[in-house]
């Protein structure tokens, strides 16, 4: 069985407590950071959390795909999407030398 996530409350206790703030200033810290990764990804079309990863805006075409349930072709139309591209230290430091468990 897999261990419990991190909640936001916990994550801005463990914030408060390692950088030696109160958790209402850790709370801001980090809305504000949500905040300004999404109005710079939208604004730009990139943001980058140094060492953790970047967001990124990213158009994707129209195509043709199918009704999973009657089988027939359906019209997939354009849009825009955001990714989360993982920095490469951060891979290597959760999954050594690229293994990954099957």
């Amino acid at each position: 069985m897999a261990a419990a996530r991190m909640t936001q409350t916990q994550l801005v206790r463990q914030m408060a407590e390692r950088c030696e703030i109160n958790n209402k200033v850790a709370r801001l810290f980090l809305d504000e950071l949500a905040k300004t990764a999404l109005q710079e990804t939208k604004k730009n079309g990139v943001f980058v959390l140094p060492g953790i990863g970047r967001l990124v805006k990213s158009n994707r075409k129209a195509r043709m795909g199918r009704n999973p349930a009657t089988g027939a072709a359906i019209k997939i139309p354009a849009k825009t999407i955001v990714k989360f591209r993982v920095a490469k230290a951060v891979k290597d430091a959760i999954v050594p030398g690229g293994k990954t468990k099957k």
